[in-house]
């Protein structure tokens, strides 16, 4: 059984609540278990809580769900170029998968709702990836 932890940042709540409804889902229909799981403010604030996830024995990957809503300016980009990078290296300093399943930049907030689904789609990422790398 493939253990997980699920960071969910909380900024545009109701999309990412139902993000990380259809996270949990995916892991239950997928045999997998999430042990453990951290709100965090934002996409931004994602990779130090994945971090934190991935030091833990009991975590085989991590999964991140949060939504950036474009707005005036172009701070939606800047937010989402910053966590990518950060989450990717976490996953290569702690040698476990850490999925990217932040949608955005550049949404409307029609647009992000429209694609809660991606929170599953992380989830089932992080289950593959975990499954590939154990037969490398």
């Amino acid at each position: 059984m493939v253990r997980l932890g699920l960071v969910v940042a909380e900024f545009n709540a109701p999309v990412t609540e139902e993000m990380a409804g259809a996270a949990r889902e995916a892991a239950a229909e997928r045999d997998a278990e999430i042990v453990a799981e951290a709100s965090v403010p934002g996409a931004y604030d994602a990779p130090l809580a994945a971090d934190r996830l991935a030091r833990r024995d009991d975590v085989d990957a991590v999964a991140t769900v949060g939504a950036i809503i474009t707005g005036d300016t172009d701070h939606d980009q800047v937010i989402a170029d910053a966590a990518a990078r950060q989450l990717s290296e976490v996953s290569l300093d702690r040698d476990k998968p850490v999925t990217l399943g932040i949608i955005g930049p550049g949404m409307s907030a029609d647009e992000a709702r429209a694609r809660t689904d991606k929170g599953a789609i992380a989830v089932e990422s992080a289950i593959d990836l975990v499954t590939e790398l154990e037969e490398l």
